[in-house]
């Protein structure tokens, strides 16, 4: 294969609920090579495989028919090729999917799905997570263990030449290293130019993030026309350089500010950023303003990746039961407190981690900031867990008899249960994980 001068390659989506249209507009006038949609979160997939284990054809994202809906014939049409994580916990049945949107819609299409890190069946319980130091078995019932795959998981999947490759949990930064990879004949082996690109991929993965959206701020940060913000693309070259831009029409601005926000997102260790595919050293990149909505990303180092992967695990760990009532007018403050002080009462000893919100008051702040302020509306919130649903909807059903046993004036009671999805982290040796590659095509 030659090798490219130059790899364009743009972030469609940040999160799973993400917004539809800027993967279309970067589709369609980003003159992209990939296309990335970033659709997971520890929590995600545990939720994904809670509906697979409900219905066996589920469990990849529930907005993957959405967008691949809008994105196939644009795909196809400008010849870009699509990585995604949207298989979730179920890659799989997500290529089958897609085959099926590529049917209905007469378009030929290659889709392979990266298999391999779901390794519950491997886990026994007596993993030490990582934010608790117990057994895993001590948080409740694992419903989940899906493994931070990288980009050798994927690579695979690229030299099939299929046109869309679907993943379940794969490293954020990954979804950029492997193609890159696999365009410019890089080693992985080659941890400077591995922690070039992981670089690149962590300031890509957030998508709106870096153009302005979790940066804004109207008074100190403001930010251009955040109701058509776009989403960033990124022109890398063979010796792992790259500029940060975005297409010319959308909201939203790239600047040294928001690139060097997204940088520090969720880094613990600047020097030490760890991932499937190398140990990145971040204290080595240098950023330069190269035109408007233009950033210049240069430097970035890299160690030996980890001998380890991380792993998610997903438990059940309960229920919560929440219930809330406004009080307005003269005296809300006082009213909402004694509300919550005879919910306290009725309800501490069954739920010890009872906690009550005064909403428009001190549900961010403690109420010692709050000083003399006088709201003239407080909505009160309390919420609590239980082992059980029934248990827990007590809680709203307490908040819901304030409307004539509590304070004058309450209304707009709402309660809710939910089922609690606990998140923990486990490390595996990476040698006990094999990913694998299925491929779906229809047309060719």
């Amino acid at each position: 294969m030659k090798q490219r001068d130059k790899v364009r390659i743009g972030c469609g989506a940040g999160f799973s609920g993400d917004r539809l249209e800027p993967a279309v507009i970067l589709a369609e006038k980003g003159d992209l090579d990939y296309l990335v949609l970033e659709c997971l979160a520890e929590r995600t997939i545990a939720l994904a495989q809670k509906r697979k284990a409900t219905d066996p054809a589920q469990g990849y994202d529930p907005l993957l028919e959405r967008r691949i809906t809008l994105l196939l014939p644009l795909l196809k049409k400008n010849k870009i090729r699509l990585i995604t994580n949207m298989g979730a916990a179920n890659p799989v049945a997500a290529a089958g999917k897609i085959i099926e949107i590529a049917k209905r819609q007469g378009i030929s299409i290659k889709v392979a799905a990266v298999t391999g890190d779901d390794v519950l069946k491997s886990i026994s319980g007596d993993e030490i997570a990582m934010e608790t130091g117990k057994p895993i078995s001590e948080s409740g019932q694992v419903i989940s263990a899906n493994a931070y795959l990288g980009a050798d998981a994927i690579l695979p999947a690229l030299e099939t030449g299929a046109d869309i490759i679907i993943t379940g949990r794969v490293a954020d930064p990954s979804l950029f290293v492997a193609p890159l990879v696999h365009e410019f004949g890089w080693s992985l082996d080659d941890v400077d130019i591995i922690a070039k690109a992981t670089v690149t991929g962590h300031l890509m993965e957030c998508a709106g993030q870096i153009t302005g959206g979790y940066f804004a701020d109207p008074v100190k940060k403001p930010i251009e026309n955040m109701s058509t913000l776009g989403h960033p693309f990124a022109d890398v070259w063979p010796d792992g350089s790259a500029t940060i831009s975005k297409v010319n029409e959308t909201g939203g601005n790239i600047t040294l500010a928001t690139v060097k926000e997204q940088l520090l997102y969720e880094v613990t260790n600047p020097h030490q950023y760890l991932t499937p595919d190398v140990s990145a050293d971040f204290t080595t990149v240098f950023l330069k303003q190269d035109g408007k909505n233009r950033i210049k990303v240069t430097g970035g180092s890299g160690n030996k990746k980890p001998s380890t992967l991380k792993v998610s695990i997903g438990y059940k760990a309960g229920f919560t039961g929440e219930g809330e009532i406004t009080y307005a007018g003269a005296g809300a403050r006082e009213r909402a407190h004694l509300a919550g002080e005879i919910i306290q009462q009725r309800l501490k000893s069954q739920f010890p981690d009872l906690r009550t919100d005064y909403i428009g008051h001190t549900s961010v702040h403690p109420s010692s900031l709050a000083n003399d302020c006088q709201p003239y509306e407080v909505r009160l919130r309390v919420a609590g867990k239980g082992a059980t649903a029934d248990q827990a909807a007590i809680i709203g059903e307490e908040v819901e008899a304030l409307y004539t046993n509590g304070p004058a004036g309450g209304g707009g009671v709402r309660k809710y249960v939910n089922e609690v999805i606990g998140i923990v982290s486990v490390l595996i040796d990476r040698n006990k994980i094999k990913p694998s590659v299925i491929v779906k095509s229809y047309g060719h």
